[in-house]
């Protein structure tokens, strides 16, 4: 074990859940589990396209079908946007304007906006339970759920729950009540995983597909009805992920950042305007 590795979390738990939960969620996010991070929103991303209204209007769209990659890299663009600077920075301000005008030109009911929104707080929590190099403290599951309460409250979403508690117990529910089959989930899941499976060399393809789902819970893989993986596979990828956080506990503390937007993106390659993202040449 570094005999630093642990001073951020010596910090997070110095501040206040409440009152400083940008801060928290700053050291969260780019300093404590960047990596993981990033991984479990796109497990959350999946999440959200097993509702079938969700995933329709995705598949209505077809930015799925046509541009994944940018699809992709405007939804992390304005997420991390957000995460790094917070929301009540200038550029956490124009991300969520930029997202807000984004949603404006659909339909879009409140409780998927509201169920969405948890996903962003309950499913790297549940990650890093399973795969983080260390246990997040409360301190930093708060200020989560703090954090994306006050952009939910920017994106004018109604009825957002007030306790942590009763928000993941939405979450749940939703999930539950739901979660079903349909063509147009299949049809986002699979452009999804092309898409992820684009990021190595095609020989690769057919040895990582079925691992690609070995993350995705029953519930997940019975609504996009994708076959499920074998006890086996989906062992040895938890395994892998599980040998990985014991590395990295070896590791000393990150001193600079490592968000998403830190680095080249693949949509963006020249960087880009806040006010441009998720532009598709077809804008009101």
């Amino acid at each position: 074990m570094h005999p630093k590795r642990y001073n951020n979390l010596h910090e997070i738990k110095q501040l206040d859940a409440v009152s400083d939960h940008c801060q928290i969620y700053h050291l969260m996010t780019g300093y404590e589990f960047p990596w993981d991070m990033v991984r479990s929103l796109e497990v959350a991303l999946m999440r959200t396209f097993c509702v079938p209204s969700v995933s329709k209007l995705l598949d209505k769209t077809q930015e799925f079908n046509k541009r994944p990659q940018k699809r992709y890299d405007d939804t992390s663009i304005i997420v991390v946007e957000i995460s790094k600077w917070g929301y009540d920075d200038t550029r956490g301000k124009q991300a969520i304007e930029r997202m807000n005008a984004i949603h404006s030109r659909f339909k879009i009911a409140n409780e998927d906006f509201l169920y969405v929104l948890s996903t962003f707080i309950y499913d790297p929590i549940r990650w890093n339970a399973r795969f983080g190099w260390r246990a997040m403290c409360d301190n930093e599951k708060l200020s989560s759920f703090y954090f994306w309460r006050e952009v939910g409250i920017r994106m004018h979403i109604q009825d957002i729950p007030e306790t942590y508690e009763e928000f993941e117990r939405y979450n749940l529910d939703y999930e539950e009540k739901y979660f079903r089959f349909a063509e147009s989930n299949r049809r986002v899941g699979e452009a999804t995983q092309n898409l992820f499976l684009s990021w190595f060399p095609s020989w690769m393809h057919s040895a990582l597909k079925p691992a690609t789902l070995a993350l995705l819970d029953d519930s997940m893989l019975d609504a996009f009805g994708f076959e499920h993986p074998s006890n086996f596979l989906r062992n040895a990828v938890a395994n892998s992920l599980k040998i990985r956080a014991r590395v990295l506990r070896l590791f000393p503390p990150r001193l600079t950042s490592d968000f998403y937007i830190d680095s080249p993106i693949r949509s963006y390659p020249d960087g880009y305007e806040i006010a441009n993202v998720g532009a598709s040449g077809k804008e009101d």
